[in-house]
């Protein structure tokens, strides 16, 4: 059974992300006993999946590490991995809450040396990579995964490779028998920093995405470049693995689309700038990026870097909403089609077929708040509450890049810590 003590002077945050994670150290670090659940297997959420930021274009590994590293030394923090909050109940300072706990078939005495992923045959999609990758049933999340602990595919149970996996582990750590639990515990506050999944792109009909193999969408195209993701780094086209020489950029796939989000995810349109960053730095003059945009949101500090990208005379901007993407048979590229807004003329003057061998469809953040008895917004985003003493951090609450979901997460950390010194009685 797993032993956590809780009172109502513990701060309990759902979401093992950058904003989880930034919540639950601001406030361990202020001296709160913190419950940090994480429904996967690993820390790390969307940010562990980017090849780099914008608009610095520095890679996220290394605050990843820190943040990991700050974690790993505060005895404050209890960590618990697939784990997921299936009721909540009580008022603000007496929260009773119901967690799952799914096995992980790996016991803390792992040292990570891979000996029984070695002994495994079977593989399976890999969804650190969105699915464009394969892995073993036994396997380590990604290279910098918090806990450095292997997992074991619950698919793999009660068969020969499970067997074989646990036979090859010399520390003796691979237990198949373990079992779900259930358990309950005593928090004063919430913190809900459940992060977002990419909008379902296959629900874009015109697009192809489900039906034309060079149509990927941007998170996909992230994980390309990663030396670790699915084409060791090198920009490749799913259907030959060819380098692209034409890649077309979509703007608001889904998104500000009454049929699919209504919402603008403000990230979309300075990921696709940084993008084509990586296109002019791996393919140079040899490739060509077009980005077709209804208005592009880049304000304040990263304008500059908006202005740096329409200097690429390699980057093209057509202010448009493309209606639809087609295929060539033969070749596998693909043709978009739609209305050049600043094209000279009227009417068919302005309609486009554009050839391209790749496109990028930036999906906007869809909020995983999949709870029922949580309030949300008409968008899905939490609407946290200090009645509740449930606070919503980062994409949970908007869509945000992920400078304003740290600054976020501080905050509600700031509105938990507020509600456990109250019943402790405590100023400030």
């Amino acid at each position: 059974m797993t032993a956590v003590i809780a009172t109502n002077q513990t701060i309990l945050v759902v979401g093992g992300g950058i904003s989880g994670i930034t919540a639950a150290l601001e406030a361990a670090e202020c001296g709160k006993q913190v419950v940090l659940i994480e429904k996967n297997p690993s820390l790390g959420g969307r940010v562990s999946q980017l090849y780099k930021y914008f608009p610095k274009l520095c890679f996220p590994t290394c605050g990843l590490e820190i943040n990991l590293r700050r974690i790993k030394a505060n005895r404050n923090i209890h960590l618990l991995t697939q784990a997921e909050v299936e009721q909540v109940s009580g008022v603000p300072g007496d929260l009773s809450v119901t967690i799952r706990l799914r096995p992980r078939y790996v016991t803390e005495a792992c040292t990570a040396c891979g000996d029984c992923a070695k002994a495994v045959i079977a593989e399976f999609d890999d969804e650190f990579n969105y699915g464009r990758k394969r892995r073993k049933g036994a396997y380590l999340p990604f290279n910098l995964a918090y806990p450095q602990r292997y997992v074991m595919d619950a698919r793999m149970i009660g068969t020969d490779d499970a067997k074989a996996a646990q036979a090859a582990c010399k520390a003796n750590a691979i237990d198949l028998d373990m079992q779900e639990e259930v358990i309950t515990l005593k928090v004063g506050a919430v913190i809900w920093a459940t992060g977002w999944k990419p909008y379902d792109a296959a629900k874009i009909q015109p697009y192809g995405y489900d039906r034309f193999q060079n149509v990927i969408t941007s998170v996909e195209f992230e994980r390309m470049l990663d030396p670790f993701g699915p084409t060791n780094g090198q920009i490749r086209r799913p259907s030959d693995g060819a380098v692209p020489k034409n890649v077309a950029f979509i703007q608001c796939a889904g998104s500000r689309d009454r049929n699919h989000l209504q919402h603008c995810s403000r990230v979309c349109c300075m990921a696709t700038l940084k993008q084509t960053t990586y296109v002019r730095e791996q393919l140079g003059d040899a490739a060509r990026s077009s980005v077709y945009y209804i208005d592009i949101r880049a304000i304040d500090r990263i304008d500059d870097f908006h202005r740096r990208v329409k200097e690429d005379a390699n980057v093209t901007f057509i202010k448009s909403k493309v209606a639809s993407i087609t295929k060539d048979g033969a070749t596998g590229d693909v043709f978009l089609h739609g209305n050049d807004l600043e094209k000279p003329g009227v009417g068919s003057d302005m309609r486009y077929k554009n050839r391209h061998d790749l496109v990028v469809l930036a999906v906007g953040m869809e909020p995983s708040v999949s709870a029922a008895w949580l309030p949300t917004n008409p968008h899905g985003f939490l609407e946290g509450n200090p009645s509740t003493g449930i606070f919503g951090a980062g994409v949970s609450s908007e869509a945000l890049d992920v400078n304003r979901a740290v600054q976020n997460a501080t905050a509600a950390a700031l509105r938990a810590i507020q509600v456990v010194n109250r019943v402790a009685g405590v100023e400030g």
